[in-house]
C-alpha cells in the first residue's frame, strides 16, 4: 500500500515541488479547496479530501477535514496492534505525511478596514486540529508547517526516512506555530472585549534575531519582535551600515527612540547605559544635536544618538567627530550616508518615526513571573500643571520646565534633571535618595545650575532636595506634589523666589 501525503495550505510557496517530490517516492497526496487545484493544474495526481472521508466540504469549506477518516490515519499508533485493526475494521488508512499551514489570521488583522466578519472567517479550524494530531503522533507522522522546511524534509526521505528527533523537531514547530497562532486569536478577541488583563495572559513573539550573547558574553540571547506593534519599533528598523546589533544596542536604541519621539521639533538624544546623557531641542537638527552633545560631551563618547529629522549633511559631519555605537533616524541624505559609512564601526539605522496604534503593555520579568502594565505614555500639557508657590513661572521657566518634564520621565528613578533653554544641563538617575539625584545632577551641571529649573519624577519627601536646588541656582521646579511634607518644599521656594509647579503624576522608571 502507497505511503499517503495530506497537502492543505494557506500558502502556496513551493508545494508544488514538494508534492512532485512526494509522489516521485511513490506517495499518494490528498489534498483539499485550492491547493487541490493548484496540485492539479501543475499535473500532480492529488485527490480530493472527499474521496478519503466519503463525505463533501459544506459550510463554505468550514467543515472538510474534521472527519475521523483523516484524524484516526493521523492519530493511529503504528505498533499497537488494536488501532490496527481498528483501522482495519473501519477501512481506515493511515496518514503519513501531513503539509498544513494556516489561514492568513495575522495578515488579515494586519490590513487596514477588515471587518469582523472577515476576521472570523480566518481563523482556521481544520488545519490546526490536523497539525496537532500530526504532531502528537510525531513517532509515526511527519508533519511540516513551514515552506522552508520543504526540501531538506525531501531530501531526507529520498536518502532514507526521516529519524524520530528530526520528526520531534518538527512537531515542536508546529506546537510552536498553533499556540502563535492561538495567541493572536485569542489576543484579538480579548482587544475586542476590551479586557487588558485577562485571567491567563497570553503573548506571542517572533524571532528577528540570535544575538551573539546578552547582557554580558556568558549569556545567551536573542530578539523577537510582536508581529502585531503598530507604531515605532527597531524590529521593523532598516540597518544602512554597520555590524549587527548587540542586546545591549538594542536596549539603549530602544530607549533613545522612546525619548525623541517626545517631541515635535527637531530633537537630538544621547543615551548611555539606557538613560539619557543628553537631549536637546533646536530648530535645525544639526543644532538639536549640538545642544545635545553640549549637555555632556564626556558621556555621549560610545553611546547612542537618536534624531527625529533627516540627518544632513551638516549634522553628519558632527556625529562623525566622535566615537558613537549608533545613530537612529528617520533618514540619511545620501550625502550624509557618504560621511557617515565612512566609519567602520557605526551602526546607522533607518526608524519610522510613527505614533503607537496599538495598545501597549510593559513586561518585566520576576522569578516565576512576569509584571504587566500599560506602558507610560502619560504626559501633561501647560494648562494641566498647578502653582504651588506664590510665584509662577515665566513663560520662559514654563517652556524649559515641560521639556525636562519630558526628558525626566525617561530617566531611572530615583531622577533629577536641570534643563535650560531646552537642554539638559544636568541629570541624575538610579540613585537610593531623591537628594542624590539632585547632587549629581547639579555636580553635572555645574555653572549651568544657575538660572536652569529642576524635574524631579516624583514627589520630595522633604524639603533637602529644594534646598539643594536654592543652593545651585534653580529658579523653577516641576514634581509630581502629593508628598505629606508638600508644604515644607513649598516654604523653601517661597523663601528663595522660586516657582514650583505640580504635574499630578509620576514618572517613577525603576
Amino acid at each position: 500500500m502507497k505511503k499517503r501525503a495530506l497537502i492543505s495550505v494557506s500558502d502556496k510557496q513551493n508545494v508544488v515541488e514538494l508534492a512532485k517530490g512526494l509522489v516521485e517516492l511513490d506517495y499518494e497526496v490528498v489534498s483539499t479547496g485550492g491547493t487541490l487545484r493548484v496540485l492539479q493544474e501543475a499535473g500532480i495526481p492529488a485527490v480530493a479530501i472527499d474521496t478519503v472521508t466519503g463525505f463533501p466540504e459544506i459550510l463554505d469549506g468550514r467543515v472538510k477535514t474534521l472527519h475521523p477518516n483523516v484524524h484516526a490515519g493521523l492519530l493511529a499508533k503504528r505498533d499497537n496492534v488494536a488501532h490496527r485493526h481498528q483501522l482495519e475494521e473501519n477501512n481506515i488508512y493511515p496518514i503519513d505525511i501531513v503539509v498544513v499551514n494556516l489561514y492568513p489570521f495575522k495578515e488579515t488583522l494586519q490590513k487596514q478596514g477588515v471587518s469582523q466578519d472577515e476576521m472570523i472567517e480566518n481563523i482556521d479550524i481544520g488545519g490546526p486540529t490536523m497539525l496537532r494530531a500530526a504532531a502528537k503522533n510525531y513517532q509515526d507522522v511527519t508533519v511540516i508547517v513551514e515552506p522552508s522546511d520543504y526540501q531538506n524534509v525531501l531530501q531526507q526521505l529520498q536518502s532514507g526516512e526521516l529519524n524520530e528527533n528530526n520528526r520531534m523537531n518538527l512537531a515542536a514547530k508546529v506546537f510552536r506555530h498553533t499556540a502563535n497562532y492561538d495567541a493572536l486569536i485569542a489576543n484579538y478577541f480579548s482587544e475586542q472585549t476590551g479586557e487588558s488583563f485577562p485571567e491567563n495572559y497570553t503573548m506571542t513573539y517572533e524571532k528577528v534575531q540570535t544575538l551573539r550573547y546578552g547582557e554580558n558574553p556568558h549569556q545567551e540571547a536573542a530578539f523577537y519582535k510582536n508581529p502585531l506593534h503598530k507604531g515605532t519599533s527597531l524590529a521593523t528598523a532598516k540597518q544602512l551600515h554597520g555590524k549587527e546589533l548587540s542586546y545591549n544596542n538594542i536596549q539603549d536604541a530602544n530607549a533613545a527612540i522612546e525619548i525623541v519621539s517626545e517631541f515635535i521639533e527637531p530633537a537630538a538624544v544621547a543615551i548611555k547605559h539606557m538613560n539619557p546623557c543628553g537631549i536637546g531641542v533646536r530648530d535645525s537638527i544639526s543644532e538639536a544635536f549640538q545642544t545635545a552633545f553640549d549637555a555632556d560631551p564626556i558621556s555621549i563618547f560610545g553611546g547612542i544618538v537618536a534624531l527625529n529629522r533627516e540627518v544632513d549633511v551638516d549634522t553628519a559631519r558632527q556625529l562623525s567627530e566622535i566615537f558613537l555605537e549608533i545613530v537612529l533616524a528617520p533618514s540619511f541624505s545620501n550625502e550624509a550616508l557618504n560621511i557617515l559609512t565612512q566609519k567602520k564601526n557605526i551602526r546607522l539605522l533607518e526608524v519610522e518615526l510613527i505614533p503607537d496604534e496599538s495598545s501597549q503593555h510593559k513586561f518585566t520579568t520576576v522569578s516565576g513571573g512576569v509584571l504587566v502594565q500599560h506602558k507610560d505614555d502619560g504626559m501633561i500639557q501647560e494648562e494641566q500643571v498647578t502653582v504651588a508657590t506664590k510665584r509662577e513661572p515665566t513663560e520662559q521657566e514654563m517652556m524649559d520646565l515641560l521639556f525636562a518634564w519630558k526628558a525626566v520621565k525617561h530617566v531611572k528613578s530615583n531622577a533629577i534633571v536641570l534643563a535650560k533653554d531646552n537642554q539638559t544641563v544636568g541629570i541624575g538617575a538610579g540613585q537610593m535618595n531623591r537628594v542624590g539625584a539632585a547632587k549629581i545632577a547639579i555636580e553635572q551641571a555645574g555653572e549651568k545650575s544657575h538660572g536652569a529649573v529642576m524635574a524631579s519624577d516624583a514627589f520630595f519627601p522633604m524639603p533637602d532636595t529644594v534646598e539643594a536646588a536654592v543652593e545651585a541656582g534653580v529658579t523653577a521646579i516641576i514634581q509630581p506634589g502629593g508628598s505629606k511634607r508638600d508644604q515644607d518644599s513649598i516654604d523653601v521656594c517661597d523663601q528663595h523666589g522660586i516657582a514650583m509647579v505640580y504635574t499630578g503624576m509620576r514618572h517613577f522608571k525603576h
